[in-house]
């Protein structure tokens, strides 16, 4: 199985529902690394870097997220591999 690197940006009810906190536990449990931020907009990014098949659960998940949220919309983009995470972390930039 092959490495994959995927940005989301997730739109909806996200922000104010344990979203971040969620994916963090989601991605360690499966994982992933990379990190998970609110943006100025009321969205949420991730992006996240392992196996394909675990970041594709990632993925799937963000898709629901945590009971509270309602996404309306998941923007995903491939990109390439970078291994450039040893964990996945709520940032704040």
């Amino acid at each position: 199985m092959s490495n994959i690197r995927v940005r989301l940006v997730i739109e909806g009810r996200v922000q104010g529902v344990w979203f971040r906190d969620s994916t963090r536990k989601e991605a360690i449990s499966l994982g992933v690394c990379g990190w998970v931020k609110n943006r100025a907009e009321g969205s949420v990014e991730v992006l996240a870097e392992g196996p394909e098949d675990r970041v594709k659960k990632l993925v799937l998940w963000c898709r629901h997220g945590p009971p509270y949220a309602q996404v309306t919309w998941v923007h995903e983009t491939q990109e390439e591999w970078e291994g450039q995470f040893s964990s996945f972390d709520i940032v704040f930039w």
